[in-house]
């Protein structure tokens, strides 16, 4: 990210201000007169329209002001966010009166969540914590007609099969796969991209079958709890329900999907808009910390808002209550 002069870091920052505080685009008279610029509104003006230039603001309507882009808000995020407010000191000294003595996990982390909707107003997530997932020591491969029996052996003793449809063509090549899968394994992984031009089809039918597993298994063991609908329902972004209901059927269904702690570190988990990969999520933003138990468990905490949210609280909040979560569970 460039750095900016020092009067467009003020003016990009005073224009997210405005408008999270107002949903309403804003002119450089407004920004001066509200925020005590020390400049003139045709100076403003000039740094709105250089920023317009680089893409971190845009002009909705012909006569309108302007308003944070995309690329405004992940600028803003990196290089201009101001410190938290007294509103996430204080839950900082609520969480540190948190006790596990005489509350259950679930309780806990439905206090917890709740406690974040209120204070953001945003969709809060809490993921229970979950163990990862057990490394594979072997398999076998049985075919039996047009299916193929998987049968996986991981670490710690646990056992799991996969049932696959299998093309005639790649019967085949089952034990030459098995053989070269075995091998690899020695070695402590699959690396597929090791495979042999000759292992191709039966090798991606495998493939696709163990990240199919490994995907159900991220999106059931623990589920996650969730709250703080009606304050999202309030967002003007999402009066309409069309704009809503992918998001919230992405959070009822697969919260697991929502959560991307290990697709993108350098964005500080912070997601804006089309940074997330899922599509119902592209107007959006997320804002997320991890947190670890002593078992080994691991759980995120996010919140879910529009694009148009007061970064600064949300991420000092999810980052609070993260922490408060590996001292409890520590």
């Amino acid at each position: 990210m460039q750095p900016l002069p020092r009067r467009q870091e003020q003016v990009l920052q005073a224009t997210v201000r405005h408008y999270v505080d107002t949903t309403e685009p804003v002119g450089s008279g407004t920004l001066v007169r509200r925020f005590g610029l020390d400049a003139s509104p045709a100076t403003v003006r000039s740094a709105m329209g250089a920023l317009e230039q680089r893409g971190l603001l845009t002009q909705p309507h012909t006569s309108a002001g302007r308003v944070p882009s995309q690329q405004g808000y992940r600028h803003y995020v990196d290089c201009l966010l101001p410190a938290p407010g007294a509103a996430v000191q204080q839950l900082e000294r609520e969480l540190r009166g948190l006790s596990l003595q005489w509350a259950a996990l679930d309780d806990l982390l439905l206090q917890l969540a709740r406690r974040l909707a209120d204070l953001t107003g945003l969709l809060s997530l809490i993921t229970r914590p979950q163990r990862p997932s057990p490394d594979l020591q072997a398999l076998r491969l049985v075919p039996s007609g047009d299916r193929l029996l998987v049968f996986l052996v991981e670490r710690g003793a646990s056992a799991s099969s996969l049932n696959l449809r299998m093309p005639a063509s790649a019967a085949a090549e089952v034990p030459a796969l098995e053989r070269w899968a075995s091998s690899q394994l020695e070695g402590g992984r699959l690396h597929w991209g090791h495979l042999p031009p000759q292992l191709q089809l039966s090798g991606q039918l495998l493939r696709q079958g163990l990240y199919s597993h490994q995907q159900a298994r991220a999106d059931q063991p623990g589920g996650a709890v969730t709250l703080g609908l009606g304050g999202l329902l309030s967002q003007p972004e999402f009066q309409r329900s069309a704009s809503l209901r992918p998001l919230l059927q992405l959070v009822e269904e697969q919260p697991a999907q929502v959560l991307q702690s290990t697709e993108a570190p350098q964005l500080g988990g912070v997601w804006i808009g089309a940074e997330h990969p899922h599509p119902a999520l592209r107007d959006c933003a997320v804002v997320q910390a991890g947190y670890r138990t002593g078992s080994g468990g691991s759980g995120q905490v996010a919140l879910i808002g529009p694009m148009r949210m007061a970064y600064a609280t949300a991420r000092s909040a999810v980052q609070a209550v993260a922490t408060s979560l590996e001292r409890l569970l520590g």
